[in-house]
C-alpha cells in the first residue's frame, strides 16, 4: 500500500506539470544554481522535458503494474522485478547529492530545495520497494542469533572504505578550508573560498569521513546486535535490512557518481575542453574521481561481506539421525553380552 501511495504521488505531480502547473518543478542546474528559492524560473518553462513529464508517468504505470504482481503474487521473480524497481529509484535519486547538499544548505548555502525534495522522495520510493522485495521473496529462515564474525577480506575491505574519504576528501577539502592550494590553483582557492562560507567548507568536509565511520558497524558486534546503552533495544538483533539498504544505497550512489564523473572527464578530455595542463593543476580534484569509485567499490564489498554473514539459515524441519546402526544390531545385545536376560546359545548335549 506504501508504495502504491509513493506512485499515486509522484504520477499526480507528473500529470500536473503537464497540465501547466509548476508546483514543486525545478529548471534549475545541479551544478550551476542561478535562483535557488523560485526553480531557476520554473514558472517560465513551457516545454516541459519529457522525462520530466510523459516520460516519468510511463515509468509510474510501469512500477504500479510491478507492485500490483508483487502484492497479487509472490516469488523470485516478482521479488526481482520489485528490486529492480527499487535500484532505480534510487539511481535517479543519486542520494550522493544528498549527502552533499543537505549539509550545506542546513550551513545557510542557498540550495534547491525542490529538487532536494524530489530526490528525498525517490529515496524513499526505493526503500520501500526494497521493503515489498523483501517480503514478497521466496521465504528463509530465521537468522541465527547473536553475533556472527565476518570473514577476514570483508575486515579489509571495511577499513578501506572507512579510510578513503579521510584521506581522499577530508584531507584536501580540510587545507582548502585552511586556505592551502594542495593540488589546486590559487585561482581555484579563491573561487571556493568566495562560495562557501566557512561552516559550509566545515560541513563539507567533515560530513562525508563520519558518515564513512558508519561502514565499521558491518564488521563489528554493534552492526548485528543493539549495543547495551541503546534503551528498549538493547542486545537485539539488528534487522539485516536496516543495515543492508542504506549501505547497498550509499555503495550504489557512489559507483554510479564515479563512473558516470570519469566518463565526463574522459569526454572533456576527448573533445578537447579540458587539457593535460588543467588536470595537472587540479590533480586533487580529478583524483577524488577515483576515490567516489573506490569507496563505492569497497562499501559494496564490505555490505555483500556482511549480507552473506548474516544471511538467513534454513531451519531444520526434522532431526536427522546422528548415525546409522549396521543391520541386525540395531536392538539386540551382542551375544554373550550382559543384558536382562540370557541370550547365550548352549551347546547341544
Amino acid at each position: 500500500m506504501a508504495c502504491v501511495v509513493f506512485l499515486v504521488g509522484e504520477v499526480a505531480l507528473r500529470l500536473f506539470w503537464i497540465a501547466g502547473g509548476r508546483w514543486g518543478y525545478t529548471a534549475c542546474d545541479r551544478t550551476d544554481l542561478g535562483d535557488p528559492a523560485g526553480g531557476c524560473g520554473a514558472d517560465r518553462v513551457e516545454a516541459l522535458p519529457f522525462w520530466s513529464g510523459w516520460g516519468a508517468v510511463g515509468i509510474g504505470v510501469t512500477l504500479a503494474v510491478v507492485a500490483g504482481c508483487a502484492v497479487r503474487f509472490s516469488g523470485r521473480t516478482v521479488a526481482t522485478a520489485s528490486w529492480m524497481a527499487a535500484a532505480l529509484l534510487l539511481v535517479v535519486a543519486f542520494p550522493l547529492h544528498l549527502l552533499f547538499e543537505i549539509p550545506a544548505a542546513l550551513a545557510g548555502r542557498p540550495s534547491d530545495w525542490r529538487d532536494l525534495g524530489a530526490r528525498l522522495a525517490l529515496v524513499i520510493g526505493g526503500v520501500l520497494f526494497a521493503g515489498l522485495a523483501n517480503a514478497t521473496g521466496p521465504r528463509r529462515g530465521p537468522v541465527t542469533p547473536g553475533f556472527q564474525p565476518v570473514p577476514r577480506w570483508t575486515r579489509l575491505w571495511a577499513y578501506v572504505a572507512a579510510a578513503l574519504p579521510v584521506v581522499g576528501w577530508a584531507v584536501p577539502h580540510g587545507l582548502w578550508v585552511l586556505g592551502v592550494p594542495f593540488g589546486i590553483s590559487e585561482s581555484t582557492l579563491d573561487d571556493i573560498h568566495r562560495d562557501l562560507s566557512t561552516q559550509t567548507g566545515v560541513a563539507i568536509t567533515l560530513i562525508p569521513p563520519l558518515a564513512g565511520l558508519l561502514v565499521l558497524g558491518l564488521v563489528q558486534r554493534w552492526g548485528q546486535q543493539f549495543p547495551r546503552w541503546v534503551p528498549g533495544l538493547r542486545g537485539r538483533q539488528v534487522p539485516r535490512l536496516l543495515a543492508v539498504i542504506p549501505a547497498g544505497v550509499v555503495a550504489l550512489a557512489l559507483v554510479t557518481y564515479g563512473v558516470l564523473s570519469s566518463a565526463v572527464f574522459v569526454g572533456q578530455l576527448h573533445a578537447g575542453d579540458l587539457r593535460w595542463s588543467d588536470v595537472g593543476d587540479g590533480w586533487a580534484v580529478t583524483a577524488t574521481l577515483l576515490v567516489f569509485l573506490g569507496w563505492g567499490v569497497s562499501l559494496g564489498v564490505t555490505t555483500t561481506g556482511y549480507a552473506l554473514t548474516t544471511r538467513p539459515r534454513q531451519e531444520q524441519t526434522a532431526d536427522a539421525p546422528s548415525r546409522r546402526e549396521p543391520p541386525g544390531s540395531s536392538t539386540a545385545a551382542p551375544l554373550g553380552g550382559s543384558g536382562s536376560e540370557d541370550r547365550s546359545i548352549s551347546p547341544p548335549s
